[in-house]
């Protein structure tokens, strides 16, 4: 191939003007023309390859002001750098305007007051079509075994009944009504503190107020609950004491009602053999500290039913417990351990409610605590100098929903409605950032969108998921018996596990070590899969990925579909969750070695906004396996927009009730969108 032939060739394929002087492009220096005769196809694809690396070099360069820093990498290209090559290397690209929904109303996800249910019309088309297919889990009755349990230990012989009553003929329970308040909630503040707010969180035992000290700019959590007096306190250490010997009650073989009964039962039956008489509201106070070392979580079950309280932090003796806020983030509380004894028995205990051991031999142990919170502890001074410690990411009673990561500006309706679109349709996904950015959390919530009958595999160190799907198996790692590492059962062991399983979706908690691997080759022989990773951005998940000890080859991220990139940062003051971006992973440039990628949404810092950059390579793909078109693609994103916003306006936000309306739009969407237009536009 002559020399002039390779020009014509490379202005056809990267638009480089190449004048009769040499020259490429006005600005461009002058280079000498090499003598060539005859070129070979090898040779020709070793110098497209040089001149295509330079371009996209130079491209780079050109467009570093739209890069977000530290995102930038020589083996990863964005789409819009590749020129003229969609029959080589890319399919068509489904460049089109969507209509993006942006409605009026809002509410705090946070309160529970006031919680919209789905219409009569709505939940009759759950009820015909899913009530029998095994979603327990949303049917607000109780499971039959808990009906059961209930019922047989209500059952009492006539002589145990007769006893009970005559015991306790002369107990008066606690009416706050008719004998006053358990706790002080009145408040002379110091100069220079402010009161910022106070509310219940276990009432009438529980309260909190957040006081915020002008002169230091720190906010502190105070802890208000009943005040034990001097001989309160010394009955209370002999009822311990006693319990210790004689309580027996197994709170896994009955629900939690039944065992608070059966304590207070326990209790009263003491303070009868002592001849013991106390006020209703002695009593109660005393039931309230002895419930919370029994069946409670000791000196932090008051923080731990606060649902605005996301961490929990304990740094040794004498020091205060720290909280991490909803509203005022990171604040020093007035909970402290005086007593390492005290700690370290707390902490043992915490370990073996678990179901997991600690000990100084093995200091260090990770868990998941009865409600699905994750704790990390240490004993003694083995590894941490102030003795033992805990900390505790608090596990919500309802998981997160689509609703609210719109709600909250996490995600825009727009995204989440691609996102809908693409896990319905088997796309597969990673779901990246730093700590404490929302990849869990993001994770969870777009799970919601599996087609409802679909088999379900997850895999995770700590029970962090919860789906409504019935065909779901929850797996969880286990740590090995001993130090050899006997019967240890890792996220690799249990990721094997699963490919023989058939499962249609795989949901992994956090990709770490060799299990990445075989979740690429999940992704690449059909299955669905769904995990999370550290990383900030497309560039550092490919280091992170192809390089020990997840080394996953780079041919293998043309599995993969898409990336949602997390984000925490700090605005106005306040720290929140934002998606940074939504990346498509196109594919591998086979000349280069380049992976392809495309910028879907993106989040705009300066304005707060999450936009769609109008080219969509998913949607493609969806439009032609639906055999839709442009506008049908449009009109199904507008459809779903609008479920989420109304679901949004109509504070329908509960875990069950949003569960059941994506499952019930995805067997009858039409009538699901006219009850929803009904309601959004008449």
């Amino acid at each position: 191939m002559a020399h002039d032939e390779i020009s014509t060739l490379l202005k056809k394929i990267h638009g480089i003007q190449t004048p009769e002087d040499g020259t490429a492009g006005p600005a461009a220096s002058p280079r000498p023309e090499p003598v060539v005769e005859s070129i070979e196809d090898d040779t020709l694809t070793s110098l497209y390859s040089r001149e295509k690396t330079a371009i996209t070099k130079e491209v780079s360069k050109k467009t570093s002001a739209d890069t977000v820093p530290g995102d930038t990498d020589e083996r990863i290209i964005s789409v819009d750098q590749i020129f003229d090559l969609p029959d080589l290397i890319l399919p068509k690209g489904a460049t089109f305007r969507i209509d993006e929904i942006k409605l009026h109303g809002s509410f705090n996800a946070f309160e529970r007051s006031g919680i919209g249910i789905l219409p009569g019309e709505v939940a009759d088309i759950w009820k015909r079509e899913f009530s029998n297919a095994g979603f327990r889990d949303l049917e607000t009755k109780q499971f039959p075994e808990q009906e059961t349990s209930k019922k047989s230990s209500a059952k009492k012989s006539g002589l145990a009944a007769l006893f009970s009553s005559v015991l306790h003929s002369a107990t008066v329970d606690y009416d706050p009504r008719l004998h006053g308040p358990l706790v002080d909630l009145s408040f002379e503040p110091r100069p220079g503190i402010e009161e910022m707010e106070m509310y219940p969180i276990n009432a009438p035992y529980a309260y909190v107020r957040v006081i915020y000290d002008h002169s230091t700019h720190e906010y502190t959590y105070q802890m208000i609950e009943p005040v034990l007096s001097a001989s309160e306190k010394d009955q209370l250490v002999e009822l311990k004491e006693r319990l210790s010997d004689t309580l027996d009650i197994n709170t896994n073989d009955v629900s939690k009602e039944e065992a608070q009964r059966l304590f207070r039962k326990s209790v009263d039956d003491i303070l009868a053999d002592f001849g013991i008489r106390l006020s209703p509201v002695e009593r109660e106070k005393i039931l309230y500290n002895l419930h919370k070392d029994f069946l409670g979580d000791g000196q932090i079950d008051a923080i731990m039913h606060d649902k605005y309280i996301e961490d929990i932090s304990c740094d040794g003796v004498n020091v205060p417990l720290f909280a991490f806020h909803a509203g005022y983030e990171s604040m020093q509380t007035t909970l402290m351990y005086h007593n390492a004894e005290e700690l370290d028995s707390f902490v043992t205990k915490l370990a073996q409610r678990s179901g997991k051991y600690i000990s100084i031999a093995e200091p260090i142990l990770d868990a998941t605590m009865g409600d699905g919170s994750r704790i990390q502890m240490t004993l003694g001074q083995e590894v941490t100098a102030h003795g033992s410690t805990f900390t505790i990411r608090k596990f919500k009673d309802e998981p997160i929903t689509p609703v609210d990561l719109i709600e909250w500006h996490t995600f825009s309706p727009l995204s989440v409605a691609y996102i809908w679109l693409a896990v319905e349709n088997g796309k597969s996904a990673l779901f990246a950032g730093g700590t404490a950015s929302g990849k869990t959390t993001a994770l969870n919530a777009i799970s919601l969108f599996i087609p409802p009958m679909a088999k379900i595999v997850s895999l995770e160190d700590t029970r962090e998921l919860k789906l409504p799907h019935p065909n779901w198996i929850p797996s969880i790692t286990r740590e090995s018996f001993d130090m050899k590492g006997r019967g240890e059962i890792n996220m690799y062991e249990l990721l094997r596990a699963a490919m023989r399983q058939r499962p249609e979706y795989i949901v992994v908690g956090e990709v770490r070590g060799k299990e990445c691997q075989t979740l690429f080759q999940a992704m690449s022989t059909g299955h669905v899969t769904y995990s999370t990773i550290h990383a900030d951005s497309v560039s550092s998940i490919v280091h992170r990925i192809e390089n020990p000890p997840m080394d996953v080859p780079r041919n293998m991220f043309s599995a993969l579909d898409f990336v949602c990139i997390q984000v925490q940062v700090q605005m106005g003051g306040k720290r929140i969750r934002r998606n940074k971006r939504i990346v498509e992973i196109i594919g591998i440039d086979p000349r280069t070695n380049e992976l392809i990628t495309n910028e879907v949404f993106k989040w705009r810092s300066a304005t707060d906004e999450i936009t769609y950059s109008g080219k969509s390579y998913i949607l493609e793909e969806i439009m032609e396996a639906r055999g839709w078109n442009e506008n049908q693609m449009r009109e199904e994103l507008k459809r779903r927009q609008e479920v989420l916003e109304w679901m949004r306006i109509k504070k329908i936000r509960n875990y069950k009730e949003v569960a059941k309306l994506l499952i019930s739009y995805y067997r009858e969407p039409d009538a699901i969108i006219e009850r929803v237009r009904k309601d959004l536009y008449e």
